[in-house]
C-alpha cells in the first residue's frame, strides 16, 4: 500500500514538473511579463522611420514599462521617457506643429518621436545598435566623446566600458528585453 502511494506522489510530482516546464515554454506565458500594447503603433512609425520595432519596444519596456503616465526625476516623459527639450527639437524637426511637452504623455506622439529620433540616432552612428541604445540614454554628446577619447568602442564585447553606470546597466537590459521581444513576436509580426 506505501508504494503504491509513493509511485502515485512521484506520478503527480512528475506530472507537474511536466506542466511546470511546458508552461515555462509556452511564448504565451512570457508575454506577460513581455507585453506588446500599442503593438500596430509601434510598428507603423518603426516602418516610418526604417527602424526596428523590436528595438522599439525593447526601449519603451526599459524606460517606462508601457506607463504612458511615466516620469523620471530628470523630467522625461511618456511611454518613450522623452525629455521636454528633446521633444521640441524633434517636432520641430519633424514638422509637428502646436507641440507642448504634456503631449509626450501621449503614447501616439511620444512613440512618433520616439521612432524619429531613434532614426535620427541611426543615421548619426551608422546603424550601430550598441551606439544608439547608449546614445537613447546617456546622450549623443556623451558618446561621442567616449568614442573619439577612446573610452568605449562602441562594441557589444566591450559594453562594460562604457563610463556611465546607468548607461552600461540600461544598454545591457535593452539588449536583453530586444532578444526577448524578437524572440517572443517575430513569428507573428503581421
Amino acid at each position: 500500500m506505501r508504494k503504491r502511494r509513493t509511485r502515485r506522489g512521484r506520478i503527480i510530482w512528475l506530472l507537474l514538473l511536466v506542466a511546470v516546464l511546458t508552461l515555462l515554454g509556452s511564448k504565451s506565458f512570457w508575454r506577460v511579463f513581455y507585453p506588446l500594447p500599442y503593438k500596430e503603433l509601434i510598428f507603423s512609425q518603426a516602418a516610418k522611420n526604417n527602424v526596428d520595432p523590436y528595438l522599439v519596444a525593447a526601449i519603451i519596456k526599459t524606460e517606462s514599462n508601457f506607463a504612458p503616465s511615466a516620469e523620471s526625476p530628470m523630467g522625461a516623459r511618456g511611454i518613450m521617457q522623452i525629455m521636454p527639450d528633446t521633444g521640441a527639437w524633434a517636432a520641430e524637426k519633424m514638422g509637428l506643429r502646436d507641440f507642448h511637452p504634456d503631449d509626450l504623455y501621449d503614447p501616439k506622439t511620444s512613440i512618433r518621436i520616439g521612432c524619429w529620433y531613434i532614426s535620427n540616432l541611426n543615421t548619426e552612428f551608422r546603424g550601430n545598435k550598441m551606439l544608439v541604445i547608449a546614445a537613447y540614454n546617456g546622450g549623443r554628446g556623451n558618446v561621442r566623446e567616449w568614442l573619439e577619447k577612446g573610452r568605449w568602442t562602441g562594441e557589444h564585447a566591450s559594453v562594460d566600458q562604457i563610463p556611465f553606470t546607468e548607461t552600461r546597466e540600461y544598454v545591457k537590459k535593452v539588449l536583453r528585453n530586444y532578444s526577448w521581444y524578437r524572440y517572443l513576436y517575430r513569428d507573428n509580426a503581421g
